[in-house]
């Protein structure tokens, strides 16, 4: 399984499980520019909620959280501003992560808050 086809694989795990968890999905894959793309935008009852989505195959190469850098964060902060200049009807958001493992089983780690 290639790279891409992993990690959209993940973000519709990802979608998925945010869904089963009373989240609104707003948005996936929203590209802000070639730097910067949004994997998941939900809503988590009245709070905004971006979502970076990491997904390995196994942990041999490392946990899916070690991929999000401090340049990614800032990329991922970067959309989020714009996002909210566009909807200045959200006053609450903030960042959240999800790592997904798929073998030897599937696990899904949900970190808020960022």
């Amino acid at each position: 399984m290639g790279n891409l086809i992993t990690g959209k694989k993940g973000e519709t795990i990802a979608a998925g499980y945010l869904a089963k968890q009373g989240y609104k999905i707003l948005e996936t894959n929203r590209r802000f520019s070639r730097f910067c793309e949004i994997d998941i935008i939900a809503l988590d009852k009245d709070t905004l909620v971006f979502v970076e989505v990491k997904t390995r195959k196994n942990n041999r190469l490392g946990i899916p959280f070690e991929a999000i850098t401090k340049t990614k964060y800032e990329h991922i902060k970067t959309g989020l501003f714009t996002y909210l200049k566009e909807k200045p009807e959200y006053k609450k958001y903030r960042i959240d992560a999800i790592g997904i493992t798929l073998e030897p089983e599937l696990k899904i780690k949900h970190l808020k808050n960022i």
